[in-house]
């Protein structure tokens, strides 16, 4: 199957975590009822297949956005922040390894992911999707997952080359990914690429 495909890209709705500013990779925080609202108010993309992340903001937003259970992808997580999970940059701007991590972020977090293991594991659940979409003949598909996730596929796949703290991805929102199957694949990038979704309010 060499064919034309879109991939969305939608970041999970807003957490406790994301409002406290708290790093937040693995730990299995909810979508708040603020959130929960702001998703409501979104018009999404259909799609044929939705995947996610297995933690539960993502399964949560899913099943807001298209009313149906996603296949959970556990290699879709967020950057694990180890001993970092919960705190906030103020808690740990004193500590050392904090402090050389900002200046270098290929450094393994202790307890954590290093970038590489972190994007190791992020393309390897991507593959996946990929592989499922050939498999099935699927042509539209959608992946909720994190922040750091959106961020990484797009340095990856995006049809513009910009680094990973040059993108931005905002709770709820994402991107659509549009070119052929078979050259993402091999790892090549897309070809075009859009924001989505739109503010209007659902059926009007």
């Amino acid at each position: 199957m060499d064919d034309y495909v879109v991939i969305g890209l939608y970041r999970h709705g807003l957490t406790g975590a994301n409002s406290k500013k708290q790093f937040c990779g693995w730990t299995d925080v909810e979508v708040t009822a603020e959130g929960i609202t702001a998703l409501k108010k979104m018009r999404v993309p259909s799609y044929e297949w939705i995947a996610a992340s297995d933690l539960k903001r993502c399964i949560q937003t899913a099943f807001v956005f298209w009313r149906k259970k996603p296949e959970v992808i556990k290699e879709l997580r967020e950057f694990h922040f180890g001993e970092w999970e919960g705190k906030t940059h103020v808690e740990l701007q004193h500590l050392h390894a904090y402090q050389n991590w900002l200046q270098d972020y290929s450094l393994q977090v202790p307890g954590g992911d290093s970038y590489a293991s972190f994007a190791f594991r992020v393309e390897s659940g991507f593959q996946s999707v990929l592989k499922n979409m050939e498999e099935q003949r699927i042509y539209r598909a959608a992946i909720v997952t994190h922040g750091g996730v959106v961020r990484h596929l797009l340095t990856k796949f995006a049809p513009e080359e910009k680094q990973f703290a040059d993108w931005t991805s905002e709770n709820g929102h994402g991107y659509e990914l549009s070119g052929s199957l078979a050259a993402m694949r091999r790892g090549e990038r897309c070809i075009s690429l859009r924001a989505v979704p739109s503010m209007e309010k659902r059926n009007g």
